[in-house]
């Protein structure tokens, strides 16, 4: 079986499909400047675009790790997390608090979906 890597750098690929299943490397805002809810819509934004480019979408999401820079977001990340996930589609999924690579980012979300 064949192993498929899009949109490759030095150290990860943005996109790999494998076997059926999707895995997206961490997703970030494209604007770091934005509060939570800003950030959390277009980490989702870029999540749609993604698994689109794979031929995947969020109804086929399997699992999900959110990373919060403070868990003091966690109920307005919610909000826009439930206003996005498809009906009757929700994933496993973690959420944990951690110190991300810049102190701007507020959340980076991973994951795994099928085909």
């Amino acid at each position: 079986m064949s192993i498929q890597r899009l949109h490759t750098e030095k150290r990860y690929s943005e996109i790999v499909i494998h076997n059926g299943t999707v895995y997206l490397a961490g997703q970030l805002a494209d604007d770091y400047a934005g509060d939570i809810r800003q950030q959390t819509r277009e980490t989702l934004a870029n999540i749609d675009r993604l698994l689109a480019e794979a031929g995947s979408d969020k109804s086929k999401i399997l699992g999900l790790t959110i990373f919060l820079r403070d868990m003091a977001d966690y109920a307005a990340m919610n909000e826009e997390w439930d206003a996005w996930v498809a009906e009757g589609a929700a994933p496993a999924r973690a959420c944990v608090e951690a110190r991300l690579y810049d102190p701007r980012v507020r959340v980076e979300m991973t994951l795994t979906a099928a085909l």
